[in-house]
């Protein structure tokens, strides 16, 4: 696919505005825990959620589960626009656990909704290089954030690879369905979708698990 690529152009006269994708940390504990953990893999940000995850952090957790309700609670801030409190979430989670990367692509999602795309970029791959459990949302962001920057052609690559590994995903898709591809050979143009994995009929996906916690 990649080598018959030559040229990209955005189907869309204006390029449309995307929510970044976050990424939350599935973490087992007492009841705030398990609500601040439960509401950022849901995507809510609700007061009493928030709540919950200021009290769980005021327990006796464990490093690894204070890292994760930490990226949960960032993930909330992020929720509620609240950048410079998600990142002070973020990289306090790191320093706790230096690869989870969760944290640390996160901390790429906060520069990105501030359009501070090379901030953006250079948090993206450095969580990308510590395996997180969901790349795929870690390359829809590169995919934002390279767009941000003009980067038509990195976008695009990113996106597919996004639709890749989570070809039930539908936010990767709708952002394809904007662009053209060029073959080089024919010069005939297409859909961006043509070459994009086909969606299963059905699809389901384990929910995400805490890599701090295997073997506890």
């Amino acid at each position: 696919m990649g080598r018959k690529l030559l040229s990209l152009s955005i189907a869309l006269a204006a390029l449309m505005v995307a929510g970044s994708a976050s990424a939350a940390v599935s973490v087992l504990g007492s009841s705030n825990v398990n609500q601040c953990s439960a509401a950022a893999l849901a995507g809510d940000a609700g007061d009493a959620d928030l709540q919950a995850c200021n009290a769980a952090l005021l327990e006796a957790l464990t490093d690894h589960a204070k890292a994760g309700t930490l990226v949960n609670r960032g993930v909330l801030l992020l929720r509620l626009k609240q950048y410079d409190k998600a990142r002070d979430d973020f990289k306090a989670a790191e320093k706790l656990e230096p690869t989870l990367g969760e944290a640390v692509v996160n901390n790429g999602a906060s520069y990105l909704a501030q359009k501070r795309y090379m901030d953006a970029l250079a948090e993206i791959d450095r969580g990308l290089a510590l395996n997180p459990e969901e790349p795929e949302k870690a390359y829809y962001n590169r995919a934002l954030a390279n767009e941000g920057l003009d980067d038509m052609k990195g976008a695009y690559l990113d996106y597919m690879k996004a639709l890749e590994l989570a070809p039930n995903w539908d936010a990767p898709r709708h952002e394809l369905a904007r662009f053209t591809v060029q073959d080089p050979n024919t010069g005939k143009k297409g859909s961006a979708l043509e070459n994009a994995p086909p969606a299963p009929p059905s699809a389901t996906k384990a929910p995400w698990k805490d890599p701090a916690k295997k073997g506890q």
